[in-house]
């Protein structure tokens, strides 16, 4: 993916994977978070904490009841997960939230990561 927004397999991934727990809005009231030993969390309070390394981390090594989803998921993919969350966090904030964050916005908007990280290369065989 370059530039920015949610794509269609940013909402698939996230539609098949995530929002049975997390809610189809990250706010930890999927279907099935009432179920779970402990509740999903609600992206908004969580995901502003956490650097992009930590989130990644999260969702391929999983943790508590959330399972890993590595090697389910492309590196890409996770890649996706990473950024559905970060969107999910910020929808419902108001400007003065969003305007302290516009030049980072703009910097991460004009660079195609998956290219530059190769995110999207065929993972390496092991010898």
């Amino acid at each position: 993916m370059t530039g920015c927004g949610r794509n269609e397999r940013m909402d698939l991934i996230y539609g098949e994977r995530c929002a049975n727990c997390h809610g189809a809005g990250g706010r930890g009231d999927g279907p099935m978070a009432t179920a779970l030993p402990t509740p999903p969390p609600d992206f908004r309070d969580t995901v502003q904490r956490l650097s992009n390394s930590q989130i990644r981390r999260l969702i391929a090594d999983g943790k508590g009841a959330m399972p890993a989803f590595d090697p389910a998921l492309r590196p890409s993919e996770v890649n996706d997960m990473l950024q559905m969350v970060r969107f999910l966090s910020r929808e419902g904030r108001d400007l003065a939230w969003w305007e302290k964050y516009d030049t980072l916005i703009a910097a991460h908007c004009s660079i195609p990561w998956e290219a530059a990280l190769g995110l999207d290369d065929p993972p390496e065989k092991k010898p």
